[in-house]
């Protein structure tokens, strides 16, 4: 279990009432909410406050689970403080521009960067007027208010800190929600952030780059209330254990640490295994690699004459010191530019990338994941750039900056563009290319690194590296055994 299911776990036991034990003395939450709502009636009346808007009765359906008998469900709009704003949601359009901030320490705007995970996160410090609030004054926030956020990650809540700033007043961001004074305001702050809140906000978010919810949507949603002398107990026990899965997140992230690197070193023990031919058995039948070599080359000399290459130099023979270890008698070692062809990237002009078009764009954050192929395209380019292509089956890398040291690979699915920080290993025909992606990928990256304020890929030195190349039969079992084998590694990991 990770540290975060946990938390959740234990939030989820406090919201079923089973996190501590109930007291028959404790007056039941019925008579609270009663109180909440016979207060508000005689504030309305009084004109104090407004009348308002009734909400529909809870139904049974609504309920996600049984809860003790002292214990009621109660929609999140009444339990609200009776004052003139216990809801607001942030100005909009011309109610807080770029042109009402402020270098003075005025009113603090919080924004959905100051929604942490764990609570109030003071990051990105924005400040609008005094004279400013006045206008906006619906959205101001006091210390002690629950701010909730509308966009993702919509419904997590922050508990404003005391003592930080003068003034605070939301961005459009998020809704503020003022808890009434008869219920416990901590007890509050974990439900609205457990899985019950949650997963009503989940369930009705809108929208396709940045899903949100609302302030109306807010408002209706229901939240299991207790007794308040059990709000005060529960609330001590999470404060009480949240420490403790805090000392658990930590082992926990060191051995997911230690599990990561030994997967990563049994994973290269079996590339190193597999380059030094005794991953799988050789075949005698299987036709030499020094024939798979006059093939290369034929095809080299085709791409010459066709004008799709540029001739390279006479490459100079390997010597037996360039070579790391033996490799069996029917394989060859070959340096790299023999089998494949290295391309740089290409970055399009701005107006020429588009939603829609016929060749793929990616970036090097578009290799941000741990699959090997280039997939899920959010850009596109068009003929303009058809020269620059990398072809299907070539393995991108980055090429400059702190993404080279990540030693990310990947294989395009189909010609694609890749931008300038990326460079291209292109197979030769007839080699596998998945054999010179598990062949590249065996390589330490950083023994061809230069630079150290810009890491650069040394694209000579690489392209001059010895590399063993397997009969073209073999080199297809190989990849099916690494394949094999790693997806076991990975299985044991999880």
């Amino acid at each position: 279990m990770t540290p975060e299911q946990l938390r959740a776990s234990i939030l989820q036991y406090a919201m079923e009432g089973k996190l501590v034990k109930q007291d028959p003395n404790d007056e039941p939450a019925s008579e609270l909410i009663q109180k909440i709502k016979s207060q508000r009636t005689r504030l309305a009346k009084e004109s104090k406050i407004k009348k308002s808007k009734k909400l529909p009765l809870i139904t049974d359906d609504e309920k996600p689970f049984d809860i003790p008998d002292n214990w009621e469900w109660a929609r999140l709009n009444d339990l609200s403080e009776n004052v003139q704003y216990p809801f607001a949601d942030g100005p909009f359009g011309s109610n807080l521009k770029k042109e009402h901030y402020t270098d003075k320490k005025e009113v603090r705007i919080i924004q959905l960067s100051n929604i942490g995970e764990r609570g109030w996160r003071d990051a990105n410090h924005r400040y609008t007027t005094f004279e400013h609030l006045k206008d906006i004054k619906r959205s101001e926030v006091e210390a002690g208010d629950i701010v909730i956020a509308k966009m993702m990650p919509a419904g997590r809540a922050i508990i404003v800190p005391q003592h930080l700033e003068k003034k605070f007043v939301l961005s459009s961001d998020a809704v503020k929600f003022v808890p009434n004074k008869l219920l416990y305001k901590d007890f509050l702050y974990f439900a609205i952030n457990s899985s019950v809140f949650k997963s009503q906000v989940d369930a009705e978010v809108q929208g396709i780059t940045r899903k949100r919810t609302s302030l109306t949507k807010v408002k209706k949603y229901i939240l299991p209330i207790p007794p308040l002398e059990e709000q005060k107990r529960i609330v001590a026990k999470i404060k009480k254990l949240m420490p403790l899965v805090d000392e658990y997140a930590e082992s926990y992230n060191r051995l997911q640490k230690i599990d990561n690197e030994f997967e990563d070193k049994l994973k290269q023990s079996v590339l190193r295994y597999a380059m030094e031919g005794k991953l799988v058995k050789q075949d005698p039948s299987d036709e030499p690699a020094s024939e798979l070599i006059k093939k290369i080359e034929n095809k080299k000399a085709e791409l010459i004459k066709e004008g799709k290459i540029k001739k390279s130099k006479k490459l100079p023979a390997i010597t037996d010191d360039e070579k790391p270890f033996d490799i069996p008698d029917s394989w060859e070692w070959v340096r790299l530019e023999s089998i494949s062809i290295l391309k740089n990237g290409k970055t399009p002009k701005k107006q020429d990338i588009s939603f829609k078009g016929k060749y793929p764009y990616f970036k090097v954050r578009d290799m941000n994941n741990n699959r090997i192929y280039m997939k899920n395209v959010k850009n596109y380019v068009g003929d303009k750039y058809k020269k620059q292509l990398m072809p299907k089956d070539t393995i991108i890398f980055p090429k400059n900056g702190g993404a080279v040291l990540t030693a990310k690979k990947r294989i395009l699915v189909e010609n694609s563009l890749v931008d300038l920080n990326t460079s291209g290993i292109i197979p030769l025909s007839p080699t596998y290319y998945k054999y010179i992606f598990y062949l590249f990928s065996s390589l330490d990256i950083r023994n061809y690194v230069k630079g150290t304020a810009l890491p650069t890929i040394d694209s000579k030195k690489l392209k001059a590296t010895p590399v063993p190349l397997p009969p073209l039969k073999e080199q297809k079992r190989i990849v099916a055994k690494i394949q094999k084998l790693q997806d076991s590694i990975s299985s044991l990991s999880k």
